[in-house]
């Protein structure tokens, strides 16, 4: 220690008490950022009030102005009568469902004419205002003169009075017609006196072949025969005379409804009808220049609420009952699978043909739009009918109902033995006395008539015992197949005497039946195509006398028998 101690240069001569603080370790902790993130303080609520708009005039305000949202949840309950009016022109609820009455009208206004439900609404969706334009409609001001009218006069042709031919700038204009040789337009009022005389069938032919290859149609989808169909038509029947209508879809399962609407609103008459399309002939007298004018409609008015299809209890059942059916019918069947925008005329047939072997049926409607399939339902309530249970699973169940009566009730029940019978526990919930038998089978009426006259004419053999055995069933066979043949070749023979007592038998056989043509439609009849080449007459010279030759016979045999005798 004392050599450290003699050292130059040393600062101290012992060690320090107190070590120094250790001093922290800078590298460690990342450098801070060259600009501090500043902090804002959350924004703080302004008290001041937008400011309010200049005050405009008050004008009556238009509920349809207003936007009402198909999903809003408006809900007016509605009774029979006028809801709404407007002067003259008013809203009306009734048997039809939602119409629209304007002064002048020929009849109430609808959306839709054939596809309107026969059940009164309960309640509109949204105000009860008509859809129509109003009668008188300022210009609104947009900040300049209204322009001034073309001094251009347009000449307007109608029907009656076309142009000349080679006229520039005008469009074919379809003449009146056709009519018979010396016959000429005249006008008319009514809609009898603008159809004019019925159409030949030649005349039919010459009308419908032009638009059987042509798409110049009018398409009629699930909405039906809508308001503003009318005027399409009409636009149609001025340039010819015949308006092909395309339906398809919903519409198709009642074709007659369509058609029925389609001559009352628009004053035609159907001359042919294939499927789904429908010819529509405007008349003979037809003049687009004095044709009823309607108002278009300016928007689809909302579909009113109606009664629900599905009920937990349906007429003549309990919940347990309809809950038991709907879980038996997920296992059936269905009898057919309808495509979208189908044609659907004999769907009710099916359905009611399919009622006489069950009483659930079932309709596979996958792939097409809910509302459609639900109208199907609807339709098919009515025209069957039969009650609903359920539209699970994009199908339609349908129940026959306790009062199903069978469309083969009139007709014979011809018993036949079978091993499975159709019908199963589902039948209790049919009529007690359209039960069918396990051995029972119902025909259809043009059955029993074939086999009527196959027993007549002695081509067939009706058994009265049935638990026969092959022997004895053969046995009658044979001798049905004898009996058979010598009735198919035998024929009653006309014994012919002459006055001196000579006998001279002579027979006679004509293979060509007296038939009577008739047309195809009774509508458009035409008396001058009547034949009188299928008329038979017989000879004068000779007289038939009635003969007694017993069936199973030969002609010959009474010949040999007559002349042994004398």
């Amino acid at each position: 220690m004392a050599i450290f101690a003699s050292l130059p240069g040393l600062l101290f001569s012992s060690l320090p008490s107190t070590p120094p603080p250790n001093k922290p370790n800078t590298s460690s902790t990342p450098p801070p950022p060259p600009i501090p993130i500043p902090k804002y303080p959350p924004p703080k609520k302004s008290p001041k009030t937008p400011p309010k708009p200049l005050k405009s005039p008050k004008t009556p305000s238009n509920p349809a102005f207003k936007t009402f949202h198909r999903r809003t949840k408006y809900y007016k309950p509605v009774s029979d009568g006028v809801i709404s009016s407007d002067g003259d022109r008013s809203v009306v609820v009734g048997e039809s469902g939602v119409s629209y009455l304007l002064p002048g009208a020929p009849f109430e206004f609808q959306f839709s004419y054939s596809e309107t439900p026969k059940v009164k609404p309960l309640a509109i969706r949204e105000p009860a205002f008509l859809p129509f334009a109003p009668p008188t409609m300022p210009r609104p001001w947009t900040g300049k003169a209204p322009l001034q009218r073309s001094k251009k006069k347009i000449p307007l042709f109608d029907s009656f009075n076309p142009p000349p031919p080679g006229t520039k700038g005008v469009t074919h204009v379809e003449m009146p017609g056709p009519f018979p040789l010396g016959k000429f337009p005249k006008e008319g009022k009514s809609r009898g006196e603008i159809l004019g005389e019925p159409l030949r069938r030649a005349e039919i032919k010459m009308l419908v072949k032009p638009h059987l290859s042509n798409n110049r149609q009018v398409n009629l989808g699930r909405d039906g025969l809508t308001h503003n169909m009318l005027e399409l038509v009409h636009s149609h029947w001025k340039r010819r005379p015949v308006c092909k209508v395309r339906c398809r879809g919903v519409p198709t399962l009642d074709m007659d409804n369509v058609c029925r609407h389609l001559e009352e609103k628009t004053g035609g008459k159907i001359i042919h009808r294939v499927g789904g399309i429908v010819y529509l002939f405007r008349g003979r007298n037809y003049n687009y220049n004095t044709r009823p004018q309607y108002p278009v409609m300016l928007w689809k008015p909302a579909a009113p609420v109606y009664p629900k299809l599905i009920q937990e209890a349906p007429e003549g059942l309990t919940k347990a009952e309809a809950d038991e059916f709907r879980m038996k019918g997920k296992k059936l069947l269905p009898i057919c699978k309808l495509a979208k925008n189908g044609v659907y005329i004999s769907l009710v047939k099916d359905v009611r043909n399919a009622f006489e072997g069950s009483p659930l049926v079932k309709i596979d409607c996958k792939g097409m739009h809910a509302s459609d399939y639900k109208k199907l339902g609807a339709k098919l309530k009515e025209l069957v009918p039969c009650v609903l249970l359920s539209f699970d699973d994009e199908q339609i169940l349908m129940w026959r109902g306790h009062g199903w009566k069978s469309i083969y009730s009139e007709a014979c029940s011809t018993t036949i033995p079978t091993n499975s019978g159709i019908t199963d526990d589902l039948d209790n919930s049919g009529n007690d006395r359209c039960k069918l038998d396990a051995n029972t089978v119902n025909s259809s009426p043009k059955m029993m008539s074939l086999w009527k006259r196959a027993l007549e004419s002695s081509k067939a053999l009706l058994l009265d015992e049935i638990n026969l055995g092959p022997d004895a069933l053969l046995k009658k066979v044979e001798e049905f197949e004898g009996m058979s043949q010598a009735m198919e070749h035998s024929y009653p023979a006309l014994i012919l005497t002459s006055e001196d007592g000579n006998g001279d038998a002579r027979a006679e056989y004509e293979d060509g039946p007296d038939v009577e043509e008739y047309g195809e439609d009774d509508i458009y009849s035409d008396d001058d195509d009547d034949d009188d080449d299928n008329e038979y007459h017989l000879s004068d010279s000779y007289d038939e006398v009635d003969s007694s030759v017993p069936l199973g016979s030969l002609p010959v045999d009474h010949i040999a028998e007559q002349l042994g005798w004398e």
